[in-house]
């Protein structure tokens, strides 16, 4: 099933969110958009099916499905071709389920629909590799991986030729990634599908795409393959996206990532990237770029051929060094920790230090107690169950409420901060608050020039912030009493790449100002690698190997975690399905290793100095990752 747009511009109000966008994707293959939050990606990928929300409008441009005209199809005749033709898979997948009704329900009546009522449903779900128990479940019982499973199952009964994927691995980690991509890829075989892929994660669009089509301002300012294009891009708007993004095994002291300053121009004032171009000259401030095709790839840009030569160090900009804080002693050690929700073991025996002026990171797949571990050392609640905290080697308690003094040395920053922020206050009274309780020191507008909050974001209510704006009040907000410890739990899995890269790196020039520890929790290990010093890997709340970030990436490692890296790096995995071991290793069950002896739980051993495994495999016969970490003395 081919699908053509042309010239399409869409509408809110008069906004215009997607301007004169032309593409055409042949049957079977695979087109990316990529493009920073605002570009318009969700908005050009509704239109595709007339899914538009409320105020949305067609300005000009056809949608062509094969021979069907999408935009000019009656009420019932778009119904028809929806239900027999076209699939979404959105993001967030509990959104999208009815979470009073079990799966095998919801699953029957997307067959009904579909006028095959008889049709197994097991059948849907072994094609999505869910055990046919699941039907019986209810969406809150599974995880965000099964979630989206059964919401591709659904899709998968319509057996669809259009499939439309709107970040639908976004929030979870690399090994159920790669399995749900492994799926969607083979759906697409089996079908014969054309899919259209929405996605912040550049590697992913050059590494599953045919093609990609780069969305800025409402605008396509490039489009050709996928692996060349974000190979050697040819736009500097596609480059400054390349230099935002982390690369899975370079840390920061290798390369810098820079964030893309500054916003979009208005239509009519020329190039709309001009404003944000380092390239940018009278021409490109005055007269709007035509798209044209350059060495096969279309480009809007006035000065392509003169630029390209220069973009690559736009993409992996020089580093400039900084002198690394001094770590020195343990700032937080964690001995024991172990909690329980009601029968249910969150973490069990527990045990790490995060020295002073150290990011500690945490992995591990959704599920594995990140969370509890993060909470736990907050203060915040967390289950019931032993262990003890010491910072910088006096007790801790274990309550918030029980910290006195110590509160203000600990602090949290969230995955979400629209849940930590009150929407009726100004970013100046959240500020000023947490300086009162926090014994902060300085005004709201010193606190704000330290943690890069912009002074013109102080009167605005938080509710009219992005994503990124927010985030970085909850870290000014965190910083306000100066911590020694801040906890991070998935600062940045929400935020596009060029947003990210600002987060990331303002947290870095508050550690090298301050010296703060942070633990750092991401199911991201290219974020990981880029930031942390020396990281955790949990599994089933029992970490299983820690070290520096080098030797944990590199290897020799656990299983695990060499199979959390191959599907980083989007390689075949050797991780299987399985459950929980009633004994003996909790991974036996998915480990391509497992032999007799895991049949008795292994405990951690040293294999280099700092290094250590929980595995009964001897050191010669741990898996490496095929992955050269960087360091600063090789670059």
């Amino acid at each position: 099933m081919s699908v053509v747009v042309s010239g399409l511009s869409v509408a809110f109000g008069s906004s215009v969110v997607v301007d004169d966008v032309s593409l055409s994707i042949p049957t079977g293959r695979t087109l990316g958009i990529v493009g920073e939050s605002g570009s318009g990606k969700t908005t050009l990928v509704r239109a595709l099916g007339r899914h538009l929300p409320d105020g949305g409008v067609v300005r000009a441009g056809s949608v062509a499905v094969d021979d069907v005209d999408v935009l000019g199809l009656s009420p019932g005749a778009l119904r028809t071709w929806r239900a027999t033709d076209l699939a979404f898979v959105h993001q967030e997948a509990g959104a999208t389920l009815d979470p009073t009704m079990r799966v095998g329900t919801q699953l029957r009546e997307v067959l009904a629909l579909q006028g095959r009522p008889q049709d197994p449903v097991a059948s849907l779900l072994e094609a999505v590799r869910l055990p046919a128990d699941a039907a019986r479940k209810y969406p809150f019982q599974l995880s965000g991986g099964q979630q989206q499973r059964v919401v591709i199952a659904a899709a998968l009964a319509a057996r669809p030729r259009l499939l439309v994927l709107d970040e639908p691995t976004t929030g979870l980690d690399a090994s159920v990634e790669a399995e749900i991509l492994g799926l969607l890829d083979d759906l697409r075989t089996s079908l014969d599908a054309t899919v259209v892929l929405v996605s912040h994660d550049l590697g992913l669009v050059g590494r599953r795409c045919d093609e990609v089509a780069v969305l800025y301002a409402g605008q396509v300012v490039e489009r050709g393959a996928a692996a060349d294009v974000l190979s050697a891009p040819s736009h500097p708007y596609t480059a400054a996206l390349l230099g935002s993004a982390p690369t899975l095994g370079v840390p920061r002291t290798v390369r810098r990532l820079t964030a893309i300053e500054g916003r979009a121009s208005s239509p009519g004032e020329g190039c709309r990237f001009a404003a944000r171009c380092p390239f940018a000259d009278a021409v490109c401030r005055s007269a709007e770029p035509l798209e044209r095709v350059v060495d096969g790839v279309s480009v809007r840009c006035h000065h392509v051929e003169r630029i390209r030569p220069e973009l690559p160090a736009l993409a992996s900009p020089p580093v400039r060094l900084s002198p690394p804080p001094e770590i020195d002693g343990v700032r937080l050690e964690v001995s024991g920790l172990t909690r329980k929700y009601g029968r249910q073991v969150a973490v069990e025996d527990v045990s790490l230090a995060i020295r002073r002026g150290e990011v500690f990171g945490l992995v591990g797949e959704s599920g594995s107690g990140k969370t509890t571990v993060a909470r736990a050392i907050a203060g915040l609640p967390s289950g019931v169950g032993p262990g003890s905290l010491r910072l910088d080697g006096s007790p801790l308690a274990p309550s918030l409420a029980r910290r006195g003094g110590a509160r203000r040395r600990v602090q949290m920053v969230f995955q979400q901060p629209d849940a930590t922020l009150n929407p009726a206050q100004r970013v100046r009274t959240v500020l000023a608050r947490a300086l009162r309780t926090l014994g902060g020191r300085g005004s709201v507008e010193e606190l704000a020039a330290r943690t890069q909050v912009d002074p013109g974001l102080l009167q605005a209510r938080t509710t009219a912030l992005s994503g990124g704006q927010k985030q970085r009040i909850a870290i000014a907000r965190a910083f306000a009493g100066e911590p020694d410890l801040v906890v991070c739990d998935e600062p940045v899995s929400a935020l596009d790449v060029s947003v990210q890269a600002g987060v990331l790196e303002l947290l870095a020039a508050q550690r090298e100002r301050s010296g703060t520890s942070y633990l750092f929790i991401s199911h991201d290990l290219a974020v990981v690698s880029y930031l942390a010093d020396r990281v955790a890997v949990l599994y089933r709340g029992r970490i299983v190997e820690s070290g520096t970030t080098a030797e944990v990436l590199a290897g020799p490692h656990h299983p695990y975690t060499h199979a959390l890296v191959t599907a980083a790096r989007d390689r075949p995995t050797t991780l299987s399905a399985g459950t929980a071991s009633a004994g003996g290793c909790r991974f036996v069950a998915r480990c391509a290793f497992a032999h007799d002896r895991c049949a008795d739980e292994p405990a951690l051993r040293e294999i280099t100095p700092g290094h250590v495994v929980r595995c009964h495999l001897a050191s010669g016969a741990l898996p490496s990752a095929p992955l050269s970490v960087r360091t600063e003395e090789q670059s």
